[in-house]
């Protein structure tokens, strides 16, 4: 399904990310990303503005073209805002059909210089805000960057259903969290009578977005789920037993071949979400396709590393952090 543009684009993202991206020092970086990478990735490539229309400086592209970069961030496990404040808030926004919060929100997180956070998501997966009298209560969790955004908005509920907000400073606490996974930064985020502008005047469509949202992770956890894989193959070929390498065992052998068939059933899926005509379904079984992938990926790559997958200076237990992380994510 990959445009000509589209592979030039994949292209263009996986080349930088081989000779910049550094997950760990990303990860022990003050934002818990390398800032001067984004500012690359967004002037140089222009990876935020893909899924944003030409009227709002955007790139006027799709989904599809922002999937590709996911994916591409997904195989390296980079932390950047791409899904968070890129995706997340710049679909968020268009969804209100706000013209003006659209002219005046997007072109900043278009070109990656506003950080903006959605918070939509109590304890339990469900819409954990309210608004009354102009003003916020409540404590969402899950929030991604919502300790560093520049820009927080608020799914709420209200009298007459959801809406989404744009919430002021003053009235909000928020807190970085330890996760699981240390590659993915959440944040706990509190309202205290925060005051907030609505965006939009009609209701707000909390399901469409979560589909948009599910299928953007689908696309990270296809590029992790495939890139677990090339990583077991490579050290399969290259460590030896028994004087020739455990990649030639026929146990092993058909155990990265049931590996190659989910990471295909995951890609399929993802497709099919991006593509399909029934995007409700389809968003629903990508997100548990490429979560049961990217979980089986990186098992078999801590299993058929042996100890060294244990170790914290192998990388694959990150990938198996984020894979069980990004399963949890957005249900």
């Amino acid at each position: 399904m990959w445009t000509d543009e589209a592979r030039a684009l994949r292209e263009s993202v996986r080349t930088l990310l081989a000779r910049r991206s550094d997950v760990r020092a990303a990860m022990a970086a003050p934002l818990g990303y390398d800032d001067k990478l984004w500012s690359t990735m967004c002037e140089q490539i222009g990876v935020a503005a893909l899924a944003i229309p030409e009227e709002y400086d955007g790139a006027g592209a799709t989904l599809a073209e922002a999937c590709v970069v996911l994916e591409e961030l997904g195989r390296t496990l980079t932390p950047v805002p791409m899904l968070g404040s890129s995706v997340l808030c710049g679909q968020a926004v268009l969804l209100t059909g706000d013209d003006e919060a659209c002219r005046r929100l997007l072109p900043g997180i278009a070109a990656g210089t506003t950080l903006a956070a959605l918070a939509w998501s109590g304890v339990d997966g469900g819409v954990a805000c309210v608004l009354a009298d102009g003003r916020i209560d409540g404590t969402a969790h899950y929030v991604l960057d919502g300790d560093l955004a520049d820009v927080l908005l608020v799914v709420a509920r209200t009298p007459d259903g959801l809406g989404l907000f744009e919430a002021a400073p003053s009235g909000v606490r928020r807190e970085q969290v330890t996760t699981l996974d240390p590659t993915r930064r959440l944040a706990v985020v509190s309202f205290d009578g925060a005051p907030a502008r609505r965006l939009g005047s009609g209701g707000f469509d909390v399901e469409r977005l979560r589909q948009v949202a599910v299928v953007a992770l689908a696309a990270e956890q296809v590029g992790g789920a495939a890139r677990a894989l090339e990583l077991t193959v490579e050290y399969t070929k290259q460590r030896h037993q028994f004087g020739r390498p455990i990649g030639s065992f026929q146990a092993l052998k058909h155990r990265m071949a049931d590996v190659h068939v989910r990471v295909e059933m995951a890609r399929s899926a993802l497709f099919a979400a991006l593509t399909g005509d029934e995007p409700a379904e389809d968003a629903v079984t990508a997100k548990t396709v490429c979560s049961e992938a990217f979980r089986h990926a990186a098992a078999e790559m801590v299993q058929l590393h042996g100890g060294l997958a244990i170790t914290w200076e192998h990388d694959a237990h990150l990938y198996f952090k984020r894979a069980h992380g990004s399963a949890l994510l957005f249900d």
